[in-house]
C-alpha cells in the first residue's frame, strides 16, 4: 500500500498525505506547500508517508 500511497504523492501530493494520515494540518501544509511550488509539496508528502510506515 505504501508504493501505491509514493505513486499518488508524485502525481498529486495532497492526495498521498490524505490516504496516510487523513486530513490533518500535515494535509493543509501539504496543499499550501503544493500551492507554492510542486515538487516542495512531493518532498513533504514523500517524507510523511515514510515517516507514517516506520
Amino acid at each position: 500500500m505504501s508504493i501505491l500511497r509514493i505513486i499518488f504523492a508524485i502525481i498529486l501530493p495532497p492526495l498521498g498525505v490524505f490516504l496516510t494520515i487523513g486530513i490533518k494540518p500535515a494535509f493543509w501544509l501539504n496543499i499550501l506547500l503544493t500551492i507554492l511550488g510542486f515538487i516542495p509539496g512531493i518532498i513533504h508528502a514523500v517524507w510523511i508517508i515514510a515517516k507514517h510506515d516506520q
